[in-house]
């Protein structure tokens, strides 16, 4: 058995759980927490998306995803508006307090980013994007195929 500090499953639990709680204080001042910061974010990059494609883009189940942007609308950050063409569809849209805190927020995130990156030269900041894409993108019915 290898030491617990060579365990990836270890070694992810405690980064994620680091990352969360820093982000988690910093961003309380905004009222939002990282979950919702990554939908508002999603939306500020491209308003008005339906939630299916919003929980594709950030990988959310849907479940997950309508308790979050029903926070968000009752915190009055955004609304769901009925789509034009097909009535079974909704729109997520940002409202204008949703809109304003766009600067501020995305502001604060920047500073983590660079904090959480400080350790890293440009090249092994690249890489670790690369390969938390690379995990965050493997399917559990690889995992099956690989134990059998």
């Amino acid at each position: 058995m290898e030491p617990i500090e060579d365990c990836f499953i270890f070694l992810f639990s405690k980064a994620y759980q680091r990352v969360s709680q820093i982000t988690k204080r910093r961003l309380t001042r905004y009222g939002v927490t990282p979950v919702q910061y990554i939908v508002l974010r999603a939306l500020w990059e491209s308003d008005g998306q339906s939630g299916a494609a919003l929980g594709e883009r950030l990988m959310l189940d849907s479940a997950t995803l309508t308790g979050v942007i029903d926070r968000l609308e009752h915190a009055g950050l955004l609304q769901r508006l009925p789509d034009g063409q097909d009535r079974r569809i909704h729109r997520v849209a940002l409202t204008e307090k949703g809109r304003a805190l766009q600067e501020p927020v995305q502001r604060e995130v920047d500073k983590l980013n660079r904090f959480f990156c400080a350790g890293f030269s440009a090249e092994e900041e690249t890489q670790v994007k690369a390969l938390l894409l690379k995990m965050m993108r493997l399917e559990e019915d690889a995992f099956s195929r690989l134990s059998e």
